[in-house]
């Protein structure tokens, strides 16, 4: 029998205890073939049987180039700077990365590099006297441009020492000095250094703002390398000094030595020198005109760091200290500010626009200037509160029209505004000169008699300043008494229209209204044309262009402009300018000037005041010279009674004695003197002149023979300056 045939007739198949281990794979004695079934014996405790663990797997190699992660708790620990060397240096990278694209940001605010150019330095106006000696300059650099070649050694090594001692060996970034600044600032808690260097502040100064930004800083970086790239460090030392700023309107050194030491930066000291280099620091703060003792102390530290780097001698900087640099007292008149005002205004016109340096030779005699910014100011010191008068203004040209000192005001330096030459007053009977020889130009002779009597016209009755009237007078004594009655009948006989003409015909510019009250002055002119319209009466008939520019010049040299240019011509015959001068020296002989004081010259002119005294004026000339002087108030109130009599003839006195001084005497045109009496004299034209019989010599003299006539009307209006210039330069001339 089979062991199949055994069994129970099926095949069992073996089952696995599932709380056995899963390697236990045998039979339990039940499920085998034929097998009895065990017997049941109480329940064993299953033996335990030993934990399988597995054997450690070794820890694999940490890969090159990263760190191995902190073991975890009970393995060897790595050691922490190690960690702290990967994140630095992750975050280093990342640091750069964040900078170099902000650079790389503002940098693409910047014009591109191959574009980028040196700005021009603006133009400099040099204003020279007539002697050649500088009155002043004008232009936003306040100065022209000296090349470093032309500098004494000292003054360029003064700004390394103290701005930049490793100029010569950065690139244009000094990171010790930076880092110095950087240490000084946050110790001190404030600003107290920058750390730029030279090539810094003249990138800062060429193309950026003064901001104090990042954005700005980063630009002046890149700028800055930009710079060191493309020149020498010579030629970046020059352009900073030429460009850089000094205070008190000064921009490069050439500027600055005129502004404070009164010479060119040529010939600078080395304490001129150090005080120059040491005021860049903090112009405003240390500029000379306002803080020496700062400036000075701040030259000592200039001098001290320039014998520490061994770039001037022990005895050279014993003597810089010892004589520290003083400011230098003003070298030309404060009011040459004027003249310089003046000469901007028509340099345009002259040579167009300006594409470098010019020099300006003007008319202006420097000590002719300060002759009458002295007269005016030292006469409103002395009266000017008395007679409530707060401005004054003076011209003073030769007979060619040529200014010679022009004063615009009282004080440049707390008001510019040109009232010699921009502003417009009422002259009173200052114009009356013009409505006299429109009289004998129709026929009338100094002798000819008008009346002094009141004159009522529409309800408006002219009076005489005394309110008294002398009855039938010559005009000679009307003239030299400012008789307001006699002035007016004669606008009214010859009409004011022609008395018009005539002021335009000598050189009144201004608009004229052609009313009855023309007699008495009432409309405006400026000083400046006052004087130019009287010169015919001193050179003899001939009609005068004011003028101040002479020559202009380029840097190099060249001729820009050359006065070659002839006035209108005549405007007068000589009998008329006799007539006139005969009149008006009795003015000062007898008249309203009496006060004149010019002894051994003849001369001649009237005073003027305007209604309620608010402006007071004279204007008075000789054969050599003309001189209009105005005062008044700047917003038109009256003064206390200051008429042309008094002041302004005092002026024009003490000014005329210092102008006339060394000069050879000269008549007046019409030979008065030569009559031999008295010094006033007239005659018919193209004879002699003989003395009247029994006349005392103050008196006028009759008159000998017939009086030429008039002049014959013309078809055409009178030449006027204005109108000479457009004709002649403008292409409008007769036909």
């Amino acid at each position: 029998m089979t062991a199949r045939g055994r069994g129970e007739g099926t095949r069992r198949e073996p089952v696995l205890e599932r709380q056995q281990s899963l390697l236990d794979i045998r039979l339990d004695p039940r499920d085998r073939s034929g097998g009895a079934p065990p017997p049941v014996d109480p329940p064993r405790r299953a033996k335990a049987k030993p934990e399988h663990k597995p054997e450690p797997k070794p820890e694999p190699a940490p890969r090159r180039g990263r760190a191995v992660p902190p073991p975890r708790a009970g393995r060897r620990r790595r050691p922490l700077l190690f960690a702290l060397v990967k994140w630095g240096f992750i975050l280093g990278i990342w640091a750069m990365l964040a900078i170099a694209g902000i650079v790389a940001y503002e940098a693409s605010k910047l014009p591109p590099m191959q574009t980028l150019m040196i700005p021009k330095r603006p133009p400099t106006v040099t204003v020279q006297g007539a002697d050649g000696k500088t009155l002043a300059t004008r232009g936003d650099m306040g100065g022209v441009a000296v090349p470093i070649r032309d500098l004494p050694a000292y003054l360029p090594r003064a700004f390394v020492a103290i701005e930049d001692q490793r100029f010569y060996g950065h690139f244009g970034l000094d990171p010790e000095g930076l880092a110095r600044a950087l240490v000084t600032n946050v110790t001190s808690r404030r600003l107290r250094q920058g750390g730029s260097t030279l090539t810094q502040q003249l990138a800062k100064n060429l193309f950026l703002t003064q901001d104090r930004t990042a954005s700005r800083k980063i630009q002046e970086l890149v700028l800055a390398l930009w710079l060191e790239h493309k020149f020498t460090k010579d030629q970046i030392l020059d352009l900073y000094l030429n460009r850089v700023y000094f205070g008190a309107g000064a921009y490069g050194v050439e500027a600055a030595a005129q502004r404070y030491f009164g010479k060119s930066a040529r010939q600078v000291t080395l304490a001129e020198a150090a005080m120059l280099a040491g005021l860049v620091n903090s112009p405003s703060r240390l500029a000379p005109t306002r803080n020496l003792k700062g400036a000075q102390a701040r030259a000592a530290l200039v001098v001290a760091a320039m014998r520490q780097q061994g770039m001037i001698s022990p005895e050279m900087a014993a003597t810089a200290l010892s004589r520290p640099a003083q400011l230098a007292r003003a070298g030309m008149p404060d009011s040459s500010g004027y003249v310089a005002d003046w000469v901007m205004e028509q340099l345009d016109s002259y040579v167009g626009d300006l594409n470098g340096d010019v020099v300006v030779r003007t008319t202006i005699e420097p000590a002719l200037q300060q002759a009458a910014e002295r007269a005016l100011e030292d006469q409103l010191a002395k009266s000017g509160a008395k007679y409530g008068v707060g401005q004054g203004a003076m011209v003073a040209l030769d007979t060619d029209g040529a200014v010679k000192a022009l004063v615009g005001g009282r004080n440049y330096a707390d008001s510019q505004y040109n009232r010699a030459v921009t502003a417009r007053r009422q002259p009173g009977s200052a114009f009356k000169p013009f409505i006299y020889l429109t009289a004998v130009e129709h026929g009338l002779t100094p002798d000819s008699v008008r009346e002094d009597a009141p004159v009522q016209l529409k309800g408006w009755r002219p009076e005489n300043s005394t309110h008294d009237y002398r009855g039938p007078v010559t005009l000679t004594t009307a003239l030299a008494l400012s008789l307001n009655t006699v002035s007016v009948r004669l606008a009214l006989e010859f009409g004011p229209k022609a008395v018009v003409a005539t002021a335009h015909r000598l050189g009144i510019a201004s608009p004229l209204d052609p009313n009855p009250s023309i007699a008495l002055g009432t409309s405006e002119v400026s000083v400046l044309e006052l004087a130019a319209a009287y010169a015919p009466f001193a050179n003899g008939g001939i009609g005068v262009m004011p003028h101040v520019i002479d020559t202009v010049k380029a840097a190099d040299g060249k001729v820009l402009y050359q006065r070659a240019v002839s006035g209108p011509g005549r405007v007068v015959a000589p009998e008329y300018v006799a007539m006139m001068n005969r009149m008006m020296t009795e003015t000062l002989a007898t008249g309203t000037a009496r006060r004149a004081d010019l002894p051994g010259w003849e001369a001649a002119g009237k005073t003027g005041t305007s209604q309620d005294y608010r402006d007071a004026w004279f204007v008075g000339y000789t054969a050599r010279m003309v001189t209009a002087v105005w005062l008044g108030n700047d917003d038109s109130s009256p003064t206390k009674k200051a008429s042309g009599a008094n002041l302004p003839v005092e002026i024009w006195s003490r000014f005329m004695k210092t102008a006339h001084q060394g000069v050879p005497v000269a008549e007046l045109p019409g030979g008065l003197r030569t009559a031999g009496f008295g010094g006033i004299g007239y005659g018919q034209p193209g004879g002699s002149f003989l003395p009247p019989e029994g006349l005392p010599d103050d008196r006028p003299p009759a008159v000998v023979g017939q009086m030429p006539p008039g002049p014959p009307p013309s078809q055409e209006p009178p030449m006027t300056l204005d109108r000479w210039f457009v004709e002649t330069f403008l292409g409008g001339g007769r036909r």
